[in-house]
């Protein structure tokens, strides 16, 4: 490296200059004066041996930061980690350890099916506020244990869980009740920004009371404020699985996150969501009401459609998560795992007697599934809202596949617009994360009525019709039994594009049921019959004329339908033709989106 110092400069100036320049860039130095041509002087860098000496070690400058790190993983004031096991919940460092494997820090962890270790790769923003209220910090004058705000009570980072890559972010409700502040906004909104560039999945554990309203400064209504959250949610949303898991009364803008997300994970006896708390309802109302029946795990499963799940403790809620994951892909336009195919519980043999012949008559559909599904695959969604039907993961030898299945053991299998809703959803995560559907078709339509025309029926069946229409992932199609009215539009039928549309022996294809259909069209000639004996068969023959016509034999013939199979032969004939057609191209119109959410 070539050097020009200023005319004048004395031999010894230039050589001390050298010297001190090689030692300090550790390259050789050239000093010219003025415009000489011959260097003045040169010096080469001095040779260094490493290690410097064998028993160097961490001095007291790390120690001090590993004291302070110790104390921040320590959490929020003392009284109020106490008061965690009054209500049956675990500490948020005691929690990533469940989650992500022993001592949280990236350690030996639970091994995963494929032998590697689950655990914590990093953690970002540990020192979050730290100036604020840690003792070490220059900015505190007089250390109070109660003000300790260690991460701004918001924790975010890596890890590998059931030997997936996953970003995650955890409140400490142990700090200002996990309430959200500008730091810990800040650190939030940096791990979604990661996800939207990593491509993995999200885990969001959340134990928050809403913003900290005592703090809102900087942090509500800016660019980068809580408003962002659910703009970046709503960008990861169908892009990766994002998973949120409730341990305690979320309220207020902490209550989007979890409906945000794709699956809402809720644990009894401790967890709830609300726009707004009690106290704030009692105050705009009048209405006096506890956190559980606001908002509670029996509101939101049952009643609001919010909760996927409910899990009986948090040792359960991360048992739900894992086995979600079987089920997904890291990210969109990846395939789901395969995992190794395994036999029904049930025998096939079986299905066309758990199918009764009577086409009013009930039965469970989960005892069809038990016999199509690989054993112990079957994961039903949102079990306890529109239980007309089910919406399910299951895998088919081995292949994940979204099942929607009506459920004639509830009101006939009718479609109500909870059912409509909670299929539409289902049936959109699914497409968003490549999963093949099958809808196992059993219902005699819609609904009619005053009750439900004001539950929005045509609102929500329009939802369901639409996202059958839009999803693009391989579908298959099985008429069960009843295919009445529009049911079978919303079921995946003929005009919706599936890959193939069978039928079992006691499926019916028709605008309505042989009885609604008798009445709609004969009821003033049946009306003239005096004799009800004669009446009474000339309505049975009536009947089985119309049935005829709707069998799904006619149908077979009239190539509506691909074909009649034997009910012990179906799952063997859905393992063929998800297998056949799991590479299937399908395109969307070229257009922005759809106007129908």
């Amino acid at each position: 490296m070539k050097v020009r110092i200023g005319e004048g400069a004395t031999e010894e100036e230039a050589s001390a200059v050298a010297a001190a320049l090689a030692e300090h860039l550790g390259v050789d130095i050239a000093v010219h004066v003025d415009g000489s041509g011959e260097p003045a002087a040169t010096a080469e860098p001095p040779e260094v041996d490493y290690p410097l000496d064998d028993d160097l070690g961490p001095t007291e400058r790390e120690a001090q930061l590993v004291a302070e790190i110790e104390e921040i993983l320590g959490g929020g004031p003392e009284k109020y980690k106490e008061r965690l096991s009054e209500q049956g919940k675990l500490f948020v460092r005691d929690r990533l350890d469940l989650w992500f494997g022993e001592g949280g820090d990236g350690g030996p962890g639970d091994a995963d099916r494929d032998g590697a270790a689950d655990g914590i790769q990093f953690e970002d923003g540990k020192y979050a506020g730290f100036d604020e209220w840690h003792p070490d910090s220059v900015e505190v004058e007089e250390y109070d244990e109660n003000t300790r705000l260690p991460g701004d009570g918001l924790l975010t980072g890596a890890a590998t869980f059931e030997g997936r890559d996953v970003h995650w972010m955890a409140n400490d409700f142990t700090v200002k009740a996990g309430s959200m502040a500008r730091r810990g906004v800040e650190k939030f909104i940096r791990m979604q920004q990661r996800a939207l560039k990593s491509g993995n999945p999200v885990l969001y554990l959340m134990d928050s009371s809403g913003g900290r309203i005592d703090q809102q400064t900087g942090f509500f209504a800016n660019r980068e404020g809580i408003g962002k959250y659910y703009h970046n949610h709503s960008m990861l949303s169908g892009y990766v699985p994002q998973i949120c898991v409730l341990y305690g009364p979320c309220i207020a803008g902490a209550a989007y996150t979890p409906v945000f997300a794709d699956f809402t994970i809720m644990v009894e006896g401790m967890s709830a969501m609300a726009i707004a708390s009690p106290r704030m309802v009692k105050m705009v109302t009048g209405e006096e009401i506890d956190m559980q029946d606001l908002g509670g795990p029996a509101v939101h499963a049952k009643h609001s459609g919010s909760a996927d799940l409910v899990a009986a403790d948090e040792q359960e809620a991360r048992e739900y998560a894992a086995k979600l994951m079987q089920y997904l892909p890291n990210k969109a336009g990846e395939k789901p795992p395969r995992s190794e195919p395994e036999n029904p519980t049930y025998s096939p043999e079986g299905i066309d007697e758990v199918i009764p012949a009577a086409p009013n008559k009930a039965y469970d559909v989960h005892d069809l599934l038990e016999r199509i599904c690989d054993a112990e695959s079957v994961f039903e969604m949102k079990p306890e809202y529109g239980q007309e039907i089910v919406t399910a993961f299951a895998k088919i030898d081995g292949r994940p596949v979204g099942i929607v299945a009506n459920q004639p053991n509830h009101r006939s299998g009718a479609i109500f617009p909870d059912a409509a809703e909670k299929a539409a959803e289902f049936i959109w995560t699914c497409d968003a994360y490549e999963i093949p559907l099958l809808y196992l078709c059993d219902t005699p339509g819609f609904m009619a009525g005053s009750g439900v025309e004001k539950e929005a029926i045509l609102e929500k069946g329009k939802k369901f019709i639409y996202a059958t229409s839009s999803a693009t992932v391989p579908k298959q199609t099985v008429v069960v039994r009843k295919a009445y009215g529009a049911g079978i539009y919303a079921m995946g039928g003929p005009a919706y594009d599936p890959e193939s549309v069978i039928g079992l022996p006691s499926g019916e294809i028709g605008i309505m049921g042989p009885e609604a259909a008798i009445n709609a069209v004969y009821a003033r000639k049946l009306d003239e019959i005096d004799d009800p004996a004669e009446r009474t068969q000339r309505e049975q023959e009536l009947r089985e004329e119309y049935r005829k016509d709707i069998d799904v034999r006619r149908m077979a013939s009239e190539v509506v339908i691909d074909d009649v199979v034997p009910p012990s032969s179906l799952r063997q004939e859905l393992v063929n033709r998800f297998a056949f057609y799991e590479d299937v191209q399908k395109e969307l119109p070229d257009k922005k989106h759809g106007t129908v959410l």
